[in-house]
């Protein structure tokens, strides 16, 4: 039979004691630095997640987002409303109008799943994290709320200039060029007729 084989060191008793007051003493001999916050605000990383901000216009109230939130903490009211004919015998059209938007920040994970759910950009990442309350049950914060904090959303950092052109924008571009073509040929013809 082969016997197992221990491992080859040697255990010093009180080791890992000393190890562990071996790194007390370099932390305690350090230099502490302290933060001066509220009166200095710090310096946040780009696009670091604070709350969640709500750009009203792009809502559609398509619910995406509250059925998606592992908490449940989206909070979405809404009506239909019937929008007239845009042109004479056209049929008239419905359309959810919101009426609540909130978003229980002390039952939110800040997953992001919402964000990148909503197929309409209408849910952001804003880096305000001063939204403190006092009390818990102030924490679901309204639609106007929300929107407050849309407008300290980032704007996204610039396209990488060596990547390639997207194939939406290189297919309208040939479109357009071969149009002006097109028109540039036929101005010549009806100037000499």
């Amino acid at each position: 039979m082969a016997e197992s084989q221990q491992p080859a060191r040697s255990r010093i008793p009180g080791s890992g004691l000393a190890k562990g007051l071996a790194v007390t003493l370099r932390t305690m001999t350090r230099k502490t630095v302290t933060e001066q916050y509220p009166d200095v605000q710090p310096d946040l990383p780009p696009r670091s997640r604070g709350v969640i901000g709500l750009f009203e216009e792009n809502c559609t109230v398509c619910m995406l987002c509250a059925r998606e939130c592992p908490d449940w903490c989206i909070y979405i009211d809404s009506h239909k409303e019937t929008v007239p004919a845009a042109a004479p015998g056209g049929r008239e059209r419905s359309r959810n109008v919101l009426d609540r938007f909130a978003i229980d920040f002390s039952l939110c994970m800040y997953c992001g799943i919402c964000i990148e759910v909503c197929p309409f950009d209408a849910l952001f990442w804003s880096p305000e994290f001063e939204y403190a309350e006092t009390d818990i049950r102030e924490l679901t914060h309204e639609r106007d709320k929300l929107r407050e904090w849309m407008w300290t959303v980032p704007a996204p950092p610039a396209l990488d200039p060596a990547a390639e052109e997207p194939k939406e924008i290189a297919a309208a571009r040939k479109t357009a060029e071969k149009l002006a073509q097109a028109q540039a040929q036929a101005e010549p013809k009806e100037g000499e007729a």
